[in-house]
């Protein structure tokens, strides 16, 4: 009882100490350039108050699907959601310390098998496995907002969960600013290598980012 109760408050911590956005986020609007290879890419970006996605001004429909998509991502680890609403119904235990002084947490009642990582009051590593897909994504730099943590470089390899299979392996730098009361994405670079060692390297950045005006009550 002892290890299981540790193990969850020291994964709280570190939960509760990740970067989000607080109910009066506004949302915001910035110009998008994307950059893949000798490939030029430009548009609009709009976040909504509700953490809607829109991108607009890009023929291509593909690049831009992979900029709402990369939006989605970043919304995704903005969004404040409670302790309990996201593992409430799960069991934590310690695991292993790895040389680093990484403390391995083990999950259990979590659909998706995770299993995870904490450095300090920081989640280094989150490893899943999503239907034909297991990822493992670690962190080895991070910005301290004084409002909680922003992962800025961190990897994430696919593999497949029954053979072990190296599938895809994508290593992020990202860069934030401090837009009036919230830290936003400026800058995002992104190296993909496929199974079979091939390299892109997509370069995502944003620039005249405004906030939105609060909604009048």
């Amino acid at each position: 009882m002892t290890n299981q109760l540790n193990a969850q408050e020291l994964f709280r911590a570190a939960y509760e100490n990740r970067y989000t956005w607080d109910e009066n986020f506004p949302g915001y609007t910035a110009q998008i350039q994307l950059r893949q290879g000798d490939e030029i890419y430009a548009g609009q970006v709009r976040i909504n108050r509700d953490l809607s996605v829109e991108v607009s001004g890009i023929e291509n429909e593909e690049v831009q699907q992979s900029v709402y998509t990369q939006l989605r991502d970043v919304i995704t680890h903005r969004k404040r959601n409670s302790f309990e609403q996201s593992h409430g119904k799960n069991t934590f235990t310690l695991g292993a310390t790895d040389e680093t002084g990484a403390m391995e947490i083990l999950v259990s009642g979590d659909a998706m098998g995770s299993n995870y990582k904490i450095r300090g009051q920081e989640i280094c590593q989150v490893s899943r496995v999503m239907g034909r897909m297991a990822f493992t994504i670690d962190t080895y730099e991070s910005l301290d907002t004084g409002e909680g943590y922003l992962a800025s470089r961190y990897d994430a390899t696919f593999r497949n969960p029954t053979t072990g299979e190296f599938l895809q392996k994508l290593q992020f730098e990202d860069n934030y600013e401090l837009v009036g009361n919230y830290w936003l994405m400026t800058h995002q670079v992104v190296r993909s290598t496929d199974g079979n060692g091939q390299v892109t390297t997509t370069e995502f950045s944003f620039s005249d980012v405004k906030l939105l005006e609060p909604a009048l009550v």
